[in-house]
């Protein structure tokens, strides 16, 4: 994607990526069960939407960060159906899942070292902004490969331990803040740190996203819950204005 329809790393980026989290957690149940797709029949139409919001937003001419969200959003639909497909139907188990998704995302940042990737800075009027990384192919995997495994650490978390839903975001939504205020203070968002901290929202918005539609939670369901952080996503990202990135489309 082209820098102009990026958004910067700030609070307004993580909380969204937090309520994207919560949403992608909804919508890829709500593929899964509520349209009748399962785990691996949604995984087609997910990924040829996706290629149609890269295709469009080379085609577009106008600065919006919406194509960014929309494929963020795909791509986490995705990787909850994955992380389900590996761990339930599979039964390949939490620790095995996690394992090996750790294991993609660090050879992919290796790739991307060697390859001379990495965040970049943009200086502007009121000091240095962080950016995001080159959103080439090898970011879309690794952020595939973070939403598969957020999800599958969720429900780890939920489901094999005795934190359970409700007391585990709560600890999750903790520990998502401490990585962000870490890795922006003391790691300077480089790329280990940021996609640290992308697993830690994915985590944490797995749990949240499930609080709300199960019934050993709030009990909204997957139609109620999916419309709620749908909103949740599209008022951060409208209302909370990301005059750094408008000024760097000006520019």
């Amino acid at each position: 994607m082209t820098p102009k329809h990026l958004p910067t790393i700030d609070a307004r980026y993580w909380t969204s990526i937090l309520a994207a989290s919560m949403c992608g957690a909804n919508t890829g149940d709500f593929v899964s069960r509520v349209l009748g797709l399962g785990h691996t029949r949604g995984l087609l139409p997910l990924g040829l939407i996706f290629l149609g919001i890269l295709w469009a937003e080379r085609q577009s001419k106008v600065a919006t960060e919406a194509y960014y969200w929309l494929a963020i959003i795909v791509l986490r639909t995705a990787a909850t159906n994955l992380a389900d497909l590996g761990t339930h139907d599979l039964k390949l188990g939490y620790l095995l899942c996690m394992g090996v998704l750790v294991t993609l995302m660090v050879a992919m940042m290796l790739i991307d070292r060697v390859r001379g990737v990495e965040p970049v800075g943009v200086a502007g009027p009121d000091g240095f902004w962080r950016s995001l990384p080159a959103t080439d192919t090898s970011y879309w995997i690794t952020m595939l490969a973070a939403g598969t495994l957020g999800t599958a650490a969720g429900d780890w978390i939920a489901e094999e331990t005795s934190l359970g839903l409700g007391f585990g975001s709560l600890v999750l939504v903790v520990i998502f803040l401490v990585t962000w205020f870490i890795s922006d203070h003391f790691g300077k968002m480089t790329k280990p740190w940021y996609w640290l901290t992308v697993v830690a929202a994915r985590t944490a918005g797995t749990t949240l996203g499930d609080l709300l539609a199960s019934r050993r939670g709030l009990g909204l369901g997957l139609v109620v819950s999916t419309i709620c952080t749908g909103l949740l996503l599209a008022g951060i990202v409208i209302l909370w204005r990301d005059r750094r990135a408008a000024g760097l489309r000006e520019a």
